[in-house]
């Protein structure tokens, strides 16, 4: 470095700054220190959470089924949850497997931790419940005692154990008959059935045990709720064996749990020996090695802090900030430790802290560039509607700024004092920087200043045209929140080989849920549609509306069928018929109203609701819905869904199915968690693009500002943003040949993109107006930038990449897929900021006036 330079460089307010910094190293490295222990002690209340709940939005549907769940059905049921324990065997409607099944049903009631949270009667129900209610209403009427109330389980087990195979057989097949008179306790049995069984018949393969759960009226469920889960899960592989598995949120939840620790404990030392190969060959030195993996560790100690002091819990979408976060602090320390070293390297003066002042003077101001417009870039996810994607601006940003304290100010303190120490006992700290110097290093970065000098248009056109195809493929890419995404899959073989403590665990409940949805009625909120009438409900004529919509509903795609051919809808009309059959003074009621005798109610529908209220206020209230004042304001069906439907097409569905009771007095809305995750899917389309645009023109406006004020020339920000945009479409490019969906996790990659692409292209550019400046020749200034910033923009971009793409290690597939999305983007725009921005900083440097 030349007299010129220097005086230029020390006399600029970076270095005056960093000579604050470095001048008063002990005070800073204690405040610092004291900082991170403040900041640090609310990392232990940060929470785990796996739960996908919180992909909601504001949204009239999503108002309109909180509507749904406080007015209609029981007041209770918002406070249950429903947990499957599917059974197989070769037939599981023989008198033993009956047997077996209210066996387990009373193990249930039995175990304590279990019983606290069932809900009251029935806490269980199977379809042995409906066969052994059978027998025991026969035993009662046979003993002149009919009738009376629902039997116990130890009332139904004596009742089908005091039969034998034959006569349990002739039961099963007259209680399952289509039009059997039976008295079942009123429950469906075909509900509890596999889709493929033919009514009527005693043999199927398969039947669900659903229990339901209190939750005590809690978000979620609780701690004691999930340990009773899988305290069923033990119970039913202590009674079935393999032949049976539990589902719920608490099995799901322990799953993707567990399933995390398993990837990062296969993760963790892969990336880890990644992160400490890559120091070792760009550093060859154990002190630098050891000062970056300590600021690595105390910039990951701010994130968890930030996020105990502001409450966001450790989500799914979360995993990939500690990962960013290391390979931002190693780009920081990177460019930091090798203009030291450029700084000292075969130069007896300066020493080791006036080069630490020069080094931090030299690069701070792109250290604040990258740190304003990456954290920019991640603060643009606050524009998206869902919870769990702002978290990740966030947590992002709040972690990024801290990357800038700890590798700005306390890391370079803390280097100069341990050199110092060292040089004082004689051992020499000048280290020879990574990059250019390197032989094969240097052939690799110099293809971009080759190609700058002599072709740049070329070179421009070409990465315009691949960005061209890149951004038609990204226009064709799916948007999608597939809740199975978040599942864990069974992990490959090669991994069960590995030993303790890396071999995971048994994962199934991928395959368990997809058994579930295609073959049995799903209990869960996930599958049910809600179709919601408000309103004049009891204008004539409204009854009419109702089956109008039902019909078209029935006629959907996606609604489920069972073993008898019907939908399973509950709508007001059905429930009217239904009532009116078992009761003469509700027929006649209804019979009054009918004037065009079709059955259903057209006139007086006032008094038709009073009297279903009257008769049958349970089933009333599952269907009709009546204010403080008596008066009638909506009315609901309720209409399953096959599991794992695509939503979208239920959505569409379920509103062209509402549309026959809109207007004259009748407003209709589809909901349901269905209905509401095609519009998260639709708020991660918007988020792509929303956090695109605002990224751009934020990130666009912060450096055509700064390079205006700082050197001169606003157009030179323009000029840094362009290989990070072209980039970032390349990556679309491949999402889309790969075939890799916009999802919870991928929907962030124009933030990260953009983020990490700036990070590189700022530092080149900068670097460029310092050779320029120093050098006079635009040549020798992509030369000395390439060779100098280029080595550690390779170093960083090799680790931050390694470190993501471990993440196709995971055993969740969301992660995986993210994990190679991400790595692609962090190549993508080492290659923009390497080979195409030289080309622009050479076509912008023979443009502006020198």
């Amino acid at each position: 470095m030349n007299d010129e330079s220097t005086e230029r460089t020390e006399g600029s307010v970076a270095v005056r700054v960093a000579d604050g910094i470095i001048s008063h190293s002990k005070l800073v490295i204690l405040v610092l220190l004291v900082a991170t222990a403040i900041v640090g002690s609310a990392a232990g209340q940060v929470e785990m959470s796996t739960s996908t709940d919180s992909f909601q939005t504001e949204t009239v549907a999503a108002d309109k089924l909180d509507y749904v769940n406080a007015n209609f059905g029981d007041p209770d049921a918002a406070n249950r949850t429903t947990v499957q324990v599917v059974v197989r065997n070769d037939n599981v409607l023989t008198r033993e497997s009956l047997l077996e099944i209210l066996a387990f049903q009373q193990s249930l009631a039995e175990n304590d931790s279990v019983a606290a949270t069932l809900a009251a009667e029935p806490s269980t129900v199977s379809v042995a419940n409906v066969v052994a209610i059978a027998a025991a209403q026969q035993d009662r009427a046979a003993a002149g005692r009919p009738g009376g109330p629902p039997p116990n389980l130890t009332t139904q087990t004596d009742a089908l154990e005091s039969r034998n195979a034959s006569e349990v057989e002739r039961l099963v097949e007259r209680v399952l008959s289509p039009d059997t008179d039976v008295p079942t306790g009123g429950q469906d049995p075909l509900t509890l059935l596999p889709t493929h069984y033919q009514p009527g018949t005693t043999s199927t393969n398969a039947t669900v045990v659903v229990a339901f759960q209190d939750t005590g009226g809690s978000d979620g469920i609780s701690e004691s709720v999930s340990s009773a889960q899988l305290d069923m899960q033990a119970l039913a592989a202590d009674r079935f064996g393999d032949d049976a598995f539990v589902f719920g949120v608490g099995i799901v939840e322990d799953e993707t749990g567990r399933s995390i620790g398993d990837s990062f404990a296969i993760i963790g030392p892969v990336a880890l020996l990644l992160v400490i190969l890559t120091l070792v060959v760009a550093y060859r030195d154990l002190v630098d090695i050891v000062l970056s993996i300590f600021g690595i560790g105390l910039v990951l100690v701010w994130m968890q802090g930030f996020m105990g002091w502001l409450d966001i819990p450790f989500g799914t979408t979360l995993i990939a900030v500690p990962i960013l976060l290391i390979g931002l602090a190693i780009d920081y320390a990177i460019h930091v430790f090798m203009r030291h070293r450029e700084f000292r390297d075969g130069n007896p003066d300066p020493g080791a802290r006036d080069g630490m002042v020069l080094a931090l003077g030299s690069v701070g101001i792109a250290l604040v560039w990258v740190t304003a417009t990456t954290s920019i870039g991640f603060l643009s996810n606050l524009v998206s509607p869902l919870a769990p994607l702002q978290n990740f601006g966030l947590v992002s940003a709040a972690g990024i700024v801290s990357t800038l304290v700890v590798f700005g100010a306390l890391i370079p303190a803390l280097k100069v004092e341990v050199d110092a120490l060292l040089e004082r006992v004689g051992l020499d700290r000048r280290k020879a920087p990574f990059g250019g110097g390197t032989p094969v290093v240097g052939r690799l970065l110099s293809l971009g200043a080759v190609g700058a000098k002599r072709a740049p248009v070329v070179i421009l056109l070409v990465a315009v045209l691949l960005s061209g195809v890149g951004a038609y493929g990204g226009t064709q890419i799916d948007t999608s929140f597939d809740r199975s995404d978040f599942l864990t899959e069974q992990p490959p073989d090669w991994m069960e080989q590995l030993p303790e403590p890396f071999a995971p665990g048994e994962y199934n409940i991928r395959q368990n849920a997809a058994f579930l949805n295609d073959n049995f009625l799903q209990q869960r909120d996930t599958s049910r549609a809600e179709l919601l009438i408000e309103g004049r409900v009891t204008d004539p004529g409204t009854l009419d509306r109702v089956v109008a919509v039902r019909e078209r509903a029935a006629g959907s795609e996606t609604v489920i069928t069972l073993a008898d051919g019907e939908p399973r809808i509950l709508d007001p009309v059905a429930t009217i018929q239904t009532v009116a059959a078992q009761n003469e003074t509700f027929a006649a009621t209804v019979a009054a109203a009918d004037t065009d005798d079709d059955g259903v109610p057209d006139q007086d529908l006032s008094a038709v609701y009073d009297g279903l209220y009257r008769t049958a206020p349970e089933q009333a209230r599952q269907v009709v819905a009546r204010n403080a004042a008596g008066e009638y304001e909506a009315l609901r069906l309720q209409v399953s869904i096959q599991g794992g439907a695509a939503v979208p097409q239920v959505r569409d569905e379920m509103q062209t199915a509402v549309e026959p009771a809109q207007g004259d007095g009748l407003t209709a809305t589809a909901t349901g968690q269905p209905v509401i995750t095609a519009i998260v899917q639709d708020g991660l389309l918007e988020t792509v693009v929303l956090t695109l645009v605002v990224t751009v023109l934020a990130v666009l406006a912060v450096l055509v500002v700064g390079y205006r004020l700082f050197d001169g020339y606003a157009s030179l920000g323009a000029v840094t943003i362009v290989p990070v945009v072209l980039s970032l479409a390349w990556v679309l490019g491949v999402m889309y040949l790969l075939e890799i969906p916009f999802n919870a996790q991928t929907a962030l990659i124009t933030s990260l993109g953009i983020g990490l692409g700036v990070d590189y292209s700022i530092h080149m550019s900068e670097r460029f107006t310092d050779e320029l400046e120093r050098l006079g020749d635009i040549d020798d200034a992509l030369t000395a930038t390439i060779d100098g910033t280029g080595g550690a923009l390779l170093g960083s971009a090799v680790t931050t990449a390694a470190g993501f793409s471990t993440l196709a290690l995971a055993i969740v597939p969301s992660l995986q897929r993210f994990g190679i999305v991400i790595g692609v983007a962090i190549v993508f725009a080492f290659v923009g900021a390497v080979l195409v921005l030289p080309s622009m900083l050479a076509l912008w440097g023979r443009s502006v006036p020198n």
